[in-house]
C-alpha cells in the first residue's frame, strides 16, 4: 500500500484552541488568519481601494451610531465553536464595555460588511452562508471588482433568502438599520 492510499484525516480546531495558538505565538502578528469550521483560513492582503472602502463605511457608522452600537472593523466575532473570521466590518449591539471583557459573537451582530476584490467568491459561497446560518440578519458585500454592493437578508439555515444587488446611481438601504442608506458611488468611490 502506498503513502498516497492512506486515508487523511483532518482534525478541527476550537475557538479556545485559536486563542492559544496566538498566545503562545504560532501565528505572527501580521499574518491574517481566521478559523472558519475548525481549520485556519489565511486571508488576502487588504489593498489601498479596499482599505479606504472600510475607513469611509467606518466613519460613517460611527458618526450615524454614535453611542448607540459599537462599530467592529476588522476585529473577531465567535459564529460556534469552531468559526471565529474577522469581518470587514460589524454593527455590533452597544456595551459599555466596548466587548473588552467578553468576546462578540453573532448574537451580537445586527450588521455585517465584507468588502471584496479578490476574495469575492469565498466571501460569498463560504462566509454568507455561514453567517446566515449563525443567525446573522444581514450582511452587506461590497463587491470593488463589479462594482455593486450586495445586500443578503433573510438567513435560513441554507444561506440568505433574500439578496438585492445595488449599482452605481442606486442607493443601497439596510432593511434591519433603516438609517444606513448611501449611494453606491459613496461607497465604492
Amino acid at each position: 500500500m502506498s503513502a498516497l492510499s492512506i486515508p487523511l484525516t483532518h482534525r478541527k480546531f476550537t475557538v479556545d484552541e485559536y486563542h492559544s495558538f496566538i498566545e503562545q505565538g504560532v501565528f505572527r502578528p501580521e499574518e491574517r488568519i481566521e478559523l472558519w469550521e475548525g481549520e485556519f483560513i489565511e486571508m488576502s492582503p487588504i489593498g489601498k481601494r479596499h482599505a479606504g472602502v472600510i475607513a469611509g463605511l467606518t466613519a460613517y457608522l460611527n458618526h450615524l451610531f454614535f453611542q448607540q452600537f459599537v462599530i467592529w472593523a476588522q476585529n473577531p466575532i465567535v459564529l460556534n465553536d469552531f468559526s471565529e473570521p474577522q469581518p470587514d466590518i460589524c454593527v455590533l449591539q452597544g456595551r459599555d464595555d466596548f466587548y473588552r471583557n467578553e468576546s462578540a459573537t453573532a448574537a451580537d451582530v445586527l450588521l455585517v460588511i465584507e468588502v471584496a476584490d479578490t476574495s469575492i467568491k469565498f466571501d460569498r459561497d463560504v462566509k454568507f452562508p455561514r453567517y446566515a446560518a449563525s443567525g446573522i440578519r444581514e450582511s452587506w458585500l461590497v463587491d470593488l471588482e463589479n462594482e455593486r454592493v450586495e445586500i443578503h437578508s433573510e438567513p435560513t439555515a441554507m444561506g440568505y433568502s433574500l439578496i438585492k444587488v445595488f449599482h452605481r446611481g442606486q442607493t443601497a438601504e439596510s432593511s434591519i438599520l433603516p438609517p444606513i442608506k448611501l449611494a453606491v458611488e459613496e461607497i465604492l468611490g
